[in-house]
């Protein structure tokens, strides 16, 4: 299939690894032009100049720390300057979650839970405000915010709170944005393989003397696919919302978990 993406350029922000990075593969594989986003300059550009070298396309890397308004704006025009404009937002960058146990409601601590949401949630909106004008002003742009299942389930509160709030935050720019060609998304990734997940179970087999594969099939039995998506299954996904044909789906939700058993969702 065609996306008819050939052309656009596209903004990544935690578009050095993980989920972001394979976006940003996925996207030039299509002809896209990108901007990899993130704190660490020197793997922003090593990934930058990988993907450009493989796929022949524009792709430059900008460093930004998106928890910051001066620091998100000059990055707004540095892209601008040096893409042309930005068609297609991806919205990866996070504080990391998930890594250890997280504190209860009642041990939760205001400093913790301001850093998830000043990096999540409000630097997505700083990174959409940024873009946002020369969307409108072209008449078309795709905005896709990738936020979690940990807001379908209790334990882990900062979590819950961030990733409910970047559905609200998206909901929110679709109706702002309603008539300008300009749509919005959300995807749920549930647990999906990326660089800092594998590490970790394979941190997890070694605490408990088992192979990496052992404790990956026990994971992949929590799917209804038999198996554990990984960040290229997330970005084919991620490309699709991005691309002209997805114009049905506006200020909605997509969740990606390879199949949630038990569970029904609306």
């Amino acid at each position: 299939m065609d996306l008819k993406l050939k052309g656009k350029c596209a903004l990544i922000s935690g578009g050095s690894m993980g989920i972001g990075k394979a976006v940003a593969e996925v996207l030039a594989g299509e002809g896209v032009d990108v901007a990899i986003v993130g704190r660490d300059e020197g793997r922003a550009r090593a990934v930058a100049d990988d993907i450009a070298a493989r796929f022949g396309v524009r792709v430059i890397a900008s460093t930004c720390d998106t928890g910051q308004d001066a620091s998100v704006a000059a990055m707004g025009r540095d892209v601008a300057d040096r893409l042309g404009g930005v068609d297609i937002l991806v919205n990866c960058a996070a504080e990391p979650a998930g890594q250890k146990k997280p504190p209860s409601t009642a041990e939760l601590d205001h400093a913790h839970l301001d850093r998830h949401i000043n990096v999540k949630v409000a630097g997505y909106l700083r990174v959409a405000q940024a873009v946002m004008p020369g969307m409108v002003e072209r008449g078309w742009g795709r905005i896709i915010s990738i936020s979690g299942t940990g807001m379908y389930r209790p334990g882990d509160t900062a979590g819950a709170i961030r990733n409910a709030a970047v559905v609200a935050l998206s909901k929110n720019l679709a109706h702002d944005l309603a008539g300008t060609g300009v749509t919005t998304s959300v995807v749920h990734p549930g647990m999906t393989r990326t660089e800092k997940v594998d590490a970790m179970l394979q941190a997890r087999a070694e605490a408990e003397g088992r192979s990496f594969d052992e404790v990956l099939a026990e994971m992949a039995k929590g799917t209804l696919n038999g198996a554990v998506p990984d960040a290229m299954d997330m970005a084919h996904v991620i490309a699709f919302l991005a691309s002209p044909l997805s114009s049905a789906i506006n200020g909605e939700v997509v969740t990606a978990t390879g199949g949630r058993p038990g569970v029904i969702s609306y």
